[in-house]
């Protein structure tokens, strides 16, 4: 599915992280309110099994949700969405340097309700229409557990390459896809 468009408006107090439209998403900087959507999110282990370290206590999720705002909003540091469907927080999505890939990694999530209407595409079409625009890069990069066949579906379909494997301490394996502008 194509993005119908990708509207980039600049919040003034939250320049690194615009405002994007898709054809049915909403992109938009986190605000105080989405807390307790943001920590059922992360607290949901269908989706946080997928996302860094895996599963954290309810604490870590808010200290998390803190920390968007202390540091990554008020230092401009990435772009960091809560994703929006008709209203209600349906994921979260990000765009950021990191040493893993040497480069920009695209992270997002979906809650399981929004799973398997192609929303997962959407998503990560905006993020990397973002930055490949507005960011100007010549490469975006995704780190997706070997054993995530859905998030590993949804990056080739969209034009994205395997191009190693990072063996983890734990003895699992993190693929690292690239897609080339």
């Amino acid at each position: 599915m194509s993005i119908a468009r990708v509207v980039v408006a600049r919040v003034a107090s939250r320049a690194v992280t615009p405002t994007l439209r898709t054809e049915r998403l909403l992109l938009e900087p986190y605000a105080p309110g989405d807390e307790e959507d943001f920590v059922a999110l992360f607290q949901d282990t269908e989706v946080s099994r997928w996302m860094g370290d895996g599963p954290a206590t309810e604490a870590e999720d808010r200290a998390l949700f803190g920390r968007v705002f202390t540091q990554v909003y008020a230092r401009d540091l990435f772009a960091v969405w809560a994703v929006r469907r008709d209203g209600l927080l349906v994921g979260h999505a990000e765009i950021k340097r990191t040493e893993a890939v040497d480069g920009h990694e695209i992270i997002y999530a979906l809650a399981p309700s929004a799973w398997g209407r192609g929303l997962g595409t959407e998503l990560a079409q905006a993020v990397v229409a973002h930055g490949f625009g507005a960011l100007g890069l010549t490469e975006v990069h995704a780190t997706v557990a070997a054993e995530n066949e859905a998030s590993l579906t949804l990056l080739h379909r969209i034009g994205f390459q395997h191009t190693r494997d990072i063996e983890e301490e734990d003895g699992s394996t993190t693929r690292v896809l690239t897609r080339h502008r």
